[in-house]
């Protein structure tokens, strides 16, 4: 999309949600925000959470990075933005849902199956995807053989298991679960097919085409 589209966007934005009388941002601006769900997911501009489920001003808190990693709980003095964004999410607004969503064809797990190549180029992107590496050694025992891009679908949503793992090393997100007042999703987007799959603890895959299921653990 040209950059000028961009502007045109906004007299679009402006029109919808700000309309005299009836401006959606008027209670917003009044309550506050009060959403139920964080989602985390990737940077790629194919892939804004928003669009895919259709949610308006102040429905969804997201958080978006490469691959919708989330890092393991460390408590230091290091600057962590997307723990700071879930800890806002779960301490401040209080959310009932945290969905962890990742999508096929991603860049950030194309660097992690390739992070030899991407090493030699890349300041900051090896480092953070090898948060993925459980992931990607799994992946390489357990599919050794198999085709690349069977084992890159197969890395994507391992992926996702790795970052609702280190949810649980969160100790204020362990509680909350364990309280039963939140509840860890894990959910693949298909550029392709634009199925939206969650993940099945009991089957262990992601085989569950979204309905209405937030009011379903995964």
């Amino acid at each position: 999309m040209p950059f000028k589209n961009l502007m045109k966007g906004y007299k679009s934005f402006r029109e919808n949600y700000f309309k005299e009388g009836e401006s959606v941002y008027d209670e917003l601006v009044r309550s506050g925000q009060a959403p139920e769900t964080l989602v985390i997911g990737c940077s790629d501009s194919r892939t804004d959470p928003a669009i895919v489920m259709g949610a308006k001003p102040g429905e969804i808190f997201v958080v978006r990075n490469v691959a919708a990693i989330v890092p393991p709980y460390k408590s230091d003095s290091l600057h962590h933005g997307t723990s700071a964004a879930i800890e806002f999410a779960v301490k401040g607004l209080k959310v009932k849902h945290i969905v962890v969503m990742g999508h096929s064809l991603c860049g950030g797990i194309h660097a992690l199956a390739n992070r030899e190549t991407f090493g030699k180029d890349y300041e900051f992107l090896t480092p953070w995807m090898d948060i993925g590496t459980p992931a990607l050694k799994a992946v390489e025992e357990e599919l050794e053989g198999v085709s690349e891009e069977t084992r890159s679908r197969a890395l994507e949503q391992s992926v996702i298991l790795v970052s609702l793992g280190n949810l649980m090393t969160f100790p204020w997100i362990a509680k909350a679960v364990n309280e039963g007042i939140l509840e860890l999703h894990g959910w693949y987007f298909d550029l392709q097919s634009g199925h939206l799959l969650r993940y099945d603890p009991k089957t262990g895959l992601f085989d569950g085409q979204i309905q209405d299921s937030l009011t379903k653990r995964p």
